[in-house]
């Protein structure tokens, strides 16, 4: 823990107990020698800062505080008296999330980390409490009660558990928030969402008026319900709500799936009452630009332009006025439309050099405090806190204790040639000291119509790279953030060109010198299952080995069900969007037969590592298990692990150290240095 912390915490009844906690138990420990490899628990273990925000003033930080022995608490520190507070803390529940609700008050909810999907039979529930403690209020039923370290005050006003914070900053000037909740039809499908006004002390709410529909909402920059949109049958409508008369008018209306001209996303609104919005207004790009409500038209002239990138950040504001808007090309930043937050951005990077310092601030003009959220390569997430009137910077602490940066791997963006001459960008992490001939993990992102790579520390990467591997991210065609050619062009193409992209960084890997062409494995979840899977199929001499983990095995499956759980892709998805971007179960037919691991598993002889949550609802068990069969058939070097209660990945810590454990050994022996021998 950080000196600040232990200067807030002195004093204090809790504070051998939180400093503890705060510090975590990796930090206490002796440290390993220096020859030896940094555990696995290191890696994987849940965050001991997991999130922080400052109150509307600016005087109160409140943070996630985790750590192992007891449960994740919510934590206030006041900065002008430098006293920390705990203010939920549970025996048989982590806080999960929270918001401020005004200076005094926050509202949280709540989760259970030490069980997986398959056991957790309860709702995140809604409460609210006093930043000292006091006055703390279910609002929200969750299915089964908690207890508090302090007892719990349960109203008569108690929402049904289908209700669930918002996310967006409000008013922060009443004890009311907004809130959504779930509209579940006759066979327990949510239609849409609701929006609550709900008052955290008395727990009654009421609902806001609809123009029909809605299952999402905008609140303006003084945090009031202006916008609201609903997609349905392939089509989406957005609605405009008037601050004058609260009417509800149509703005926009354009195909969901397909990127019309016409298409945009709502960002946030200005303090002016100016729309902004994320749209391509003709370019290959999307940028950031403004809406004009009174016609739906987008200006064709953008805010933030970001060339070859997408934007797809958010705007950043205190109350009553915009002073920037988060970005992401190679690397997460800020572009700052204010001139006092570019000096107070210049000076904080020059305080904390070697990454890239994320700067958020409470709603307030005079707030004394920016909170800073560190980001870099070889080191985890830490938050710091500004005063810039003094200059002074303050450590608060860092999401994970224990990782040397000395030992992490350098991650650094490349651009490849596929070979039909696109440009490919992936992210190449090498271990620390490494620099060729090195075995190589080509890891493939799910989604896959996502932007897969995010530079800045990972676990799953750093891991790899602490055992001696170099690790390949290519953001391959049909990624998202780097244009709609890029996006497009992976439209369906499983097994096929995004599959050629794949293949194209490994050997752009082996022609650079820096992967040894005898040890590469290929590796993924999700999308990236069926990648490595296909991996094998295609390119049988390029990879040694392959690591699947809920992994999609058959596409027609996707289609099919034989989900032992609903499913939770949308019925509009799998109606529109699949058939535009997957394929056609009739039209493709051939396609999906011959791009098919299931139907292709005969010509997988490499070594398989294979793991699935057995109450995966996007990538049912019944994936793995039909696969496997069909692979073991004349494959035997296929290892194969289901994880009971896990669902599309894995949420239980003991269950991360044993995948990745798995993983090591499987590398070991495949690519290793003994394999080199």
């Amino acid at each position: 823990m950080t000196s600040f912390l232990r200067r807030a915490l002195h004093g204090t009844a809790f504070a051998a107990a939180l400093a503890c906690a705060l510090t975590g138990p990796l930090a206490q420990a002796q440290s390993p020698a220096a020859s030896a490899l940094p555990p696995v628990e290191l890696f994987f273990s849940n965050p001991l800062l997991a999130n922080a925000e400052l109150s509307p003033s600016g005087r109160y930080l409140a943070a996630l505080s985790g750590a192992a022995g007891r449960r994740d608490m919510l934590v206030v520190v006041d900065l002008q008296e430098n006293k920390a507070t705990p203010v939920a803390g549970y025996q048989n529940v982590d806080v999960l999330r929270f918001q401020w609700v005004n200076d005094d008050r926050l509202l949280f909810n709540v989760t259970d980390k030490q069980i997986g999907p398959g056991g957790n039979y309860m709702a995140s529930g809604l409460y609210a409490v006093n930043r000292d403690g006091s006055a703390l209020r279910q609002l929200a039923n969750r299915r089964g009660d908690i207890v508090a370290e302090g007892g719990t005050q349960i109203g008569r006003h108690v929402l049904p558990w289908h209700t669930f914070m918002l996310g967006q900053r409000g008013a922060q000037d009443s004890d009311h928030v907004y809130v959504t909740s779930y509209n579940i039809d006759q066979n327990d499908e949510v239609e849409s969402l609701s929006l609550l006004r709900l008052d955290t002390v008395t727990g009654r709410s009421q609902a806001v008026q609809r123009p029909g529909p809605i299952d999402s909402w905008l609140l303006d920059n003084a945090g009031e319900p202006r916008l609201g949109m609903y997609s349905t049958a392939g089509k989406t409508s957005v609605y405009y709500r008037e601050p004058a008369s609260g009417d509800w008018r149509t703005i926009a209306q354009y195909p969901t799936y397909s990127g019309s001209k016409e298409g945009f996303t709502p960002v946030g609104f200005g303090a002016d009452g100016t729309l902004y919005v994320r749209a391509h207004a003709g370019k290959d790009a999307a940028a950031l630009h403004t809406l004009d409500l009174a016609t739906g038209k987008i200006n064709p002239e953008g805010v933030v332009v970001m060339p070859g990138y997408d934007f797809d950040g958010a705007l950043i504001s205190r109350r009553g006025k915009l002073l920037g808007a988060s970005i992401e090309t190679d690397a997460p930043g800020i572009v700052w439309f204010d001139k006092d937050m570019q000096k107070i951005q210049q000076d904080v990077d020059k305080l904390l050099p070697g990454g890239v310092n994320l700067i958020s601030v409470a709603s307030r003009a005079d707030a004394p405090w920016v909170l800073v959220r560190s980001v870099s390569d070889v080191r985890p997430l830490s938050f710091h806190l500004y005063h810039p009137a003094s200059g002074r910077l303050n450590p608060i602490g860092s999401s994970r204790d224990g990782i040397d940066p000395a030992r992490m791997g350098r991650q650094d963006p490349v651009r490849y040639k596929a070979r039909d001459g696109r440009e490919i960008p992936a992210l190449l992490t090498v271990p620390a000291g490494a620099t060729k001939n090195l075995p190589l993990v080509v890891m493939v992102h799910g989604g896959p119509y996502v932007r897969g790579n995010h530079w800045g520390w990972d676990p799953e990467t750093q891991f790899l790279a602490s055992r001696g591997y170099a690790v390949l991210e290519p953001d391959f065609r049909g990624s998202r953030g780097y244009g709609t050619a890029h996006f497009r062009a992976g439209w369906k193409q499983w097994g096929l060109a995004m599959q050629d992209d794949i293949a194209d960084a490994a050997r752009w890997a082996i022609a650079q010198g820096l992967a040894d062409p005898k040890r590469i494995c290929i590796a993924g979840a999700s999308y990236g299952g069926y990648a490595a899977l296909m991996g094998l199929v295609n390119d049988p001499d390029l990879y040694k080995c392959g690591i699947n983990f809920v992994g999609v095995t058959d596409i027609n499956l996707l289609y099919n069900g034989h989900w032992s759980f609903d499913s939770d892709m949308t019925d509009d998805w799998k109606n529109h969007g699949m058939p535009l971007m997957i394929g056609d179960q009739v039209k493709d037919a051939a396609q999906f037969k011959a791009t098919s691991p299931i139907q292709q598993a005969a010509k997988i002889t490499q070594p398989l590592l294979l793991a699935y949550g057995a109450v995966d609802r996007r990538v049912p068990l019944y994936h793995g298990n039909l696969f496997r069969d069909a692979v073991q058939a004349h494959n035997k070097q296929v290892d194969w692990v289901v994880y009971q209660d896990e669902g599309h990945g894995w949420t239980r810590p003991q269950n991360r150290f044993d995948f990745w454990k798995r993983v090591e050994t499987f590398l070991g022996k495949h690519i290793g240095d003994s394999a080199a021998k």
